[in-house]
């Protein structure tokens, strides 16, 4: 009887194992069959021939559409005008004075609570997201992203029909992890993307806040590192830039940082102090550069889900439900 409990039991801990290993085994190459197939099509999509038909489509796309941009009242006009200028442009929430941002605001506080219990356990990591589960939890965060104030400020500095990717909630640890969305990139997905980026703690330049090179630079730079993509180390930066001309977005709770990220160079810089809490409410056109690298931050069903209860506009829907089920 002994012998057959221990047999049983040393079944069981190899099972649950051998289950744990193949889980991680399907995961990983899942991952490596999609990056495999993005790197295959990104090849495709960089044939001069190709290319070039992309742009002479989206020059018309930007030409026709130019005529049903939104009508943007003064303020917003300059501060999509200071965006096409600098890259980056720093406000607040209270400055900006959006529909629907207390109930925003107090959900994603109350959120920040559960996130902090999240114990990664990968060294290598450096970065917590709220899960699918957790942000459907707090709808206002996702929702607030749709506002109609927001959609146009976007279309306006994009100039054609907006995709929303949603609201990614995130926790980037204080740690010395020095790696992806840590290191000096520009995005690549879309010709103009727009990223808004709202400050749920104060950020100082030891909590990790957002960076980057001026517009003005960044075309400079890349063209003396030869960059075409992928992560650029602090070190191999300042060869070609002094670190006197990085610029660093700090602000209190409630700052919040529009940013043309396919425009600049930029990074997330390490939090030292203690860890930093963001939402990034993410925007391309409904025609991206590179589609594959694009997607939605809650799960299909998630979004069905959302748009039934909260009752969205034919425009939200289309800013969400950009392109068919996958």
């Amino acid at each position: 009887m002994l012998m057959l409990c221990l047999v049983t039991t040393f079944t069981k801990k190899h099972y649950a194992l051998l289950t744990v290993s193949s889980k991680k085994l399907t995961e990983n190459m899942s991952t490596f069959v999609k990056k495999l197939r993005n790197h295959v099509l990104k090849n495709l999509y960089q044939i001069s021939f190709l290319q070039n038909q992309a742009e002479q489509t989206y020059e018309a796309a930007v030409k026709q559409h130019s005529v049903n941009l939104p009508v943007l009242s003064v303020a917003d006009f300059s501060l999509v005008e200071s965006i096409r200028r600098e890259g980056v442009v720093v406000t607040s929430l209270e400055a900006l004075s959006i529909p629907q941002t207390g109930k925003m605001f107090l959900a994603a506080q109350k959120l920040i609570p559960e996130v902090a219990k999240s114990v990664c356990a990968e060294e290598h990591e450096y970065v917590v997201h709220a899960n699918s589960e957790q942000m459907m939890q707090h709808p206002e965060i996702f929702i607030w992203g749709l506002e109609k104030r927001l959609l146009d400020i976007v279309e306006n500095y994009i100039g054609l029909p907006v995709a929303y990717h949603g609201a990614y909630f995130r926790r980037d640890l204080a740690n010395s992890v020095e790696r992806k969305s840590r290191l000096w990139h520009i995005d690549v997905e879309d010709r103009k993307i727009l990223k808004i980026i709202v400050y749920l703690n104060d950020v100082d330049e030891n909590s990790g806040p957002f960076q980057y090179i001026p517009q003005s630079l960044t075309s400079t730079v890349a063209h003396s590192l030869r960059y075409k993509h992928g992560y650029i180390q602090e070190k191999r930066l300042q060869n070609v830039l002094s670190p006197s001309f990085w610029k660093s977005c700090t602000g209190s709770a409630g700052t919040v940082v529009f940013a043309a990220t396919s425009k600049v160079f930029h990074r997330g810089k390490i939090p030292i102090d203690q860890d930093r809490f963001t939402i990034f409410f993410d925007y391309t056109s409904r025609q991206p550069t590179y589609p594959f690298y694009c997607k939605s931050s809650l799960p299909w069903e998630d979004l069905l889900s959302l748009a039934a209860k909260a009752n969205l506009s034919e425009h939200q829907k289309q800013c969400v439900f950009w392109r068919p089920s996958l």
